[in-house]
């Protein structure tokens, strides 16, 4: 009960804020499941890349964007005779090609980005050889925004925040989700809100996103360079902060070389309750 108590006292004065638990012995790695994918699943997790590949630089990605539309824009300036209309057509391509090109970030500048709270905070790391472009993808029955992902200038993982309206109103949660993108995939690994397929060529995720952004997501990676951006970004990571002797003292008694907080739990009881006590009313003044 004492400890429990100091605990509180602590996070009253706010010291317990810059704490960082000890950390415990890494865990042994554990083993995918490799569940089997089909040949038509395959072929469908292969469909999430968008016609784009692993490896491709920033340039290259543009390069084929702009091929596909101009793919999908000759078919519309064929369909009229307009030739103000096939103008307008054309311009609307090249606004296409330069807002993609202008959505490229480094994450390298040593500065915080606009990125950092969104839907793919957790998808990049700072400092690390990371950087990154973005689109919509609205044409025909499609309403998703991919992010292109590179490490040392290449490309390695697209993430797609996905139409959330596949999962009706009234069942919007992980169960629904799970049987809709299963329908499509196969079955996959199960963990923690993740559904995960493995094939020859790549990793493919689906992730529960409806509780912080009421939205779906499908992220498609290269396992091979993952492995690769896991081990920068554990190189690069801020080291970590040791808690003061005090603090240390509370949540390790055993530790000893702090101060002994038990021996001064009776003013730590004070304090506390003198913190849950109203204060005592002042009198007012007397008239002279």
């Amino acid at each position: 009960m004492r400890r429990i108590r100091s605990l509180m006292l602590l996070a009253m004065l706010g010291q317990a804020a810059p704490f960082t638990a000890q950390a415990k012995p890494p865990a042994a790695a554990k083993k995918p499941r490799n569940t089997p994918v089909t040949a038509e699943h395959k072929k469908a997790l292969l469909d999430l890349t968008g016609g784009f590949k692993f490896g491709m630089t920033k340039d290259e990605v543009v390069a084929v964007f702009s091929k596909q539309l101009d793919e999908r824009y000759d078919e519309r300036i064929k369909a009229t005779t307009d030739i103000a209309a096939q103008d307008r057509l054309r311009r609307d391509k090249k606004i296409e090609v330069a807002r993609l090109q202008q959505s490229y970030i480094s994450f390298d500048t040593g500065k915080a980005s606009p990125w950092d709270v969104s839907i793919v905070e957790d998808q990049f790391a700072h400092n690390t050889g990371e950087a990154m472009l973005e689109r919509w993808e609205n044409q025909g029955d499609m309403n998703q925004r991919r992010f292109f992902f590179f490490f040392e200038g290449k490309l390695w993982k697209m993430f797609l925040s996905i139409d959330s309206s596949i999962v009706p109103e009234d069942k919007k949660n992980f169960a629904t989700f799970r049987s809709v993108m299963e329908a499509k995939y196969g079955p996959g690994e199960v963990e923690d809100g993740k559904i995960t397929w493995r094939t020859d060529d790549l990793e493919a995720r689906a992730i529960d996103k409806l509780k912080n952004y009421d939205a779906l997501a499908l992220v498609v990676e290269d396992p091979r360079i993952r492995r690769q951006v896991d081990a920068m970004r554990a190189a690069k990571a801020p080291p970590r902060r040791e808690p003061n002797s005090l603090i240390r003292a509370v949540v390790d008694p055993e530790q000893k070389d702090h101060p002994d907080v038990r021996a001064n739990s009776d003013a730590v009881d004070r304090v506390i309750r003198a913190q849950s006590e109203p204060p005592t009313p002042t009198p007012p003044p007397k008239s002279k």
